[in-house]
Formats: structure tokens, C-alpha cells, sequence
């Protein structure tokens, strides 16, 4: 579902997989670029070669019918939109993969307890795209570095076993994890991308395009980085959630634990360098999503485990100040999604049974 450049890779990569891949997105003419080139163009370390799509469509009931796997690597500012859409034409057994999610599953599980209560279906959430990929045309993509790591829990946690086995025919890279909230918390985007942007701010702002990777990724900046994964990793142990937790100092470390994208992968990122580019403050989705949803996200659910995250409070107070909007107060919280006065017993039942466990 979608067309932005993880949705571009997922086609390539599920359709050359062999699977059958029905791809969605809202408007039948942005498919037009595609079905003119007979599929997408796909630039990966395997070479250049042309993917057919199975079938490319803009009606949401037609791509969904019969789907064992729908995967949505959408920016997460799309799921309130899209997540009561979906649930009106969702199918017993269905398991829907977010990528990642910022705790989407519950978003989408609780608009299916809505619209079809009674249908089960496993929503499932990991904590980075499968891919490093950029689209270059409105029919090409290039992908860098494929996820060979996709630490990955189910919502309810009770599905994981249906789920999986469906999840794993598709990426072969997943690794089960305790349940939803715990993939919310190995979300990479909110540790690496509000630092680099808040950091960079005069850079991206002066200069016509700039890598927050490369030139923007120096000393002084990762170690707030490290601070703040630091705050993450300690609001997972407060939770209870055991290792691994994906340190993010494995991703730009040579040795150590395999990261999510495995070895090299920060320089195979910065040696491709289509993540040289035009970042606006106020717009892009490192703020509008990473930051303003995914940084509350992680403070809302340090408080209510009794975390103190100074470094994630700070960057989410200084974001505000560049965009001139509370982004805590229109995050994505356990507050805005009224989970916050549930007890530690009663979340750890939510996040096994479902949204509908609290209903009399």
C-alpha cells in the first residue's frame, strides 16, 4: 500500500520474490509511470533490472480480497486516515505488517474492533523499513542495503503464531519480538532523525541540499544520539522487555551485534548518496513523523513507566520552538490514545487480547 520509496522496494521485492502482489495506492493515474514501463525499475547491489507488478489498482476492496499479507510501509501520519478505510474491508485471518508502525497496530486494530467487531486480524509492526531505497523516477527505485534483521511483534500478542508463519514467507528477516509496543519501541526513526535534523538545522537551512548522514552525522551529534537510544533502551528494560534491544551504535559500528541492516550498511547509505537532499523543518517527515509521533510516542510511554528521558523531552521541546507547535501535544501518546490510566497489569492484557478485552 502506498507509493512512497519503501512501498516502490516492497513491490520489487515481493513481486520478484515470486509472490503475487496486488499494489494500492489512492490514485489510479500515480500508478500511470509504472504501468507504462511494464513495472518498476529496481537498482540494487544484485544490478538494474525491470519487475513486473501483478496488478496496480486504486480500489482498496480489490487489492485487499483474499490478501494473506498486506504490507503498508506508509509514514505514520497516514494510519488515522487510513486505518478505518482498511478496517471496513479487512478479512478474517488477514495479517497487516507496518513498517515500521509507532504503535499503528493499535490504531488499526482498534478501527477494525469498530467497524468489523469480531474479525480477527494480526497487526503486526517492526521497527525500520526492509530496505534503505529511494525512488528516482515515478517508476524506478534504488535500493541500498535490504534488511537482513526485522525485530517484529504481533497486536494481539495472542496471534503470533498465525502471524509469523505468514510474515516470515514474505521476509525471511523477521525476528519475533514480545508483542506491539515492544516493536514500537525498537522504532529506529525517532532516535536517528530528530537529532540530525535539530542539529543540522542551520546547515539544512543555508545549504540546497545537505546529508544529515554523512557530512551531518559527527561526533557531537551521535553522542546525543547514544544518549538518547540510551532512553530508549532503558524505558524497554523499565517495561520489561529483554535484549536484544538493537542499539543503534551497532548500526554505524563495524563490528559487535548485526544491526537491522546488517554490516556497513551507514556506509553503503552515505556512499549511494540519494540522502543528500532538501529537508524543510516545518514539513518534512522526520519532523511531522518521526518527531512530532514518534519522540512523543517514546516520551509518553517513558512517564507512564516512570522513565526520566531528559534528551528525548529536550529535542521534542526544541522541535517544538522550530515549528512554533506543541508536537507533544499533537503526538501520537499514550494520553491521546487514552491508554495511559491503564495499570501495568491491564496494558500487558491489551497488548495480549486486543483492544476489545476492556469492553462490558
Amino acid at each position: 500500500m502506498g507509493g512512497g520509496h519503501g512501498s516502490f522496494a516492497a513491490a520489487a521485492e515481493l513481486s520478484e520474490a515470486g509472490h503475487q502482489v496486488r499494489w494500492w495506492r489512492r490514485d489510479l493515474a500515480t500508478h500511470q509511470a509504472v504501468a507504462d514501463a511494464g513495472g518498476i525499475g529496481l537498482k540494487d547491489p544484485g544490478g538494474t533490472r525491470q519487475v513486473p507488478i501483478a496488478l496496480l489498482t486504486a480500489d482498496l476492496a480489490e487489492a485487499i480480497a483474499g490478501a494473506a499479507l498486506i504490507v503498508i510501509p506508509l509514514p505514520a501520519t497516514t494510519h488515522e486516515d487510513l486505518a478505518p478505510q482498511l478496517a471496513e474491508v479487512l478479512e478474517e485471518g488477514q495479517v497487516v505488517y507496518l513498517t515500521p508502525g509507532t504503535f499503528g497496530c493499535y490504531l488499526f486494530a482498534s478501527a477494525l474492533d469498530e467497524k468489523q467487531p469480531g474479525v480477527t486480524v494480526s497487526f503486526a509492526e517492526t521497527g525500520t523499513l526492509p530496505y534503505l531505497a529511494r525512488k528516482h523516477s515515478g517508476s524506478e527505485v534504488v535500493t541500498s542495503v535490504y534488511a537482513t534483521r526485522l525485530p517484529t511483534g504481533i497486536f494481539p500478542a495472542c496471534s503470533s503464531d498465525h502471524a509469523f508463519a505468514i510474515l516470515k514467507r514474505a521476509f525471511p528477516a523477521v525476528e519475533g519480538i514480545e508483542d506491539g509496543l515492544s516493536a514500537a519501541l525498537m522504532n529506529a526513526g525517532p532516535i536517528i532523525h530528530p537529532p540530525l535534523i535539530l542539529m543540522n538545522a542551520g546547515p539544512l537551512e543555508h545549504f540546497s541540499y545537505w546529508d544529515i548522514h554523512n557530512e551531518g552525522t559527527q561526533p557531537s551529534i551521535r553522542s546525543v544520539t547514544v544518549a538518547l537510544d540510551d532512553e530508549r533502551m532503558q524505558t524497554r528494560n523499565a517495561l520489561g522487555y529483554g535484549p536484544p534491544h538493537f542499539p543503534l551504535s551497532d548500526h554505524y559500528s563495524s563490528d559487535g551485534d548485526e544491526w537491522m541492516y546488517g554490516r556497513d550498511a551507514h556506509a553503503k547509505l552515505t556512499d549511494s548518496g540519494a540522502w543528500r537532499e532538501q529537508i524543510d523543518l516545518t514539513s518534512h517527515r522526520y519532523m511531522l513523523e518521526d518527531t512530532r509521533l514518534g519522540l512523543s510516542f517514546l516520551v509518553s510511554v517513558a512517564h507512564w513507566a516512570g522513565q526520566s528521558v531528559p534528551v528525548a523531552s529536550g529535542l521534542l521541546a526544541i522541535a517544538s520552538a522550530v515549528t512554533g507547535r506543541d508536537l507533544y501535544a499533537e503526538g501520537r501518546t499514550l494520553e491521546s490514545l487514552r491508554l495511559d490510566r491503564l495499570s501495568r497489569d491491564e496494558m500487558r492484557q491489551l497488548l495480549k487480547e486486543g483492544p476489545g478485552c476492556f469492553q462490558s
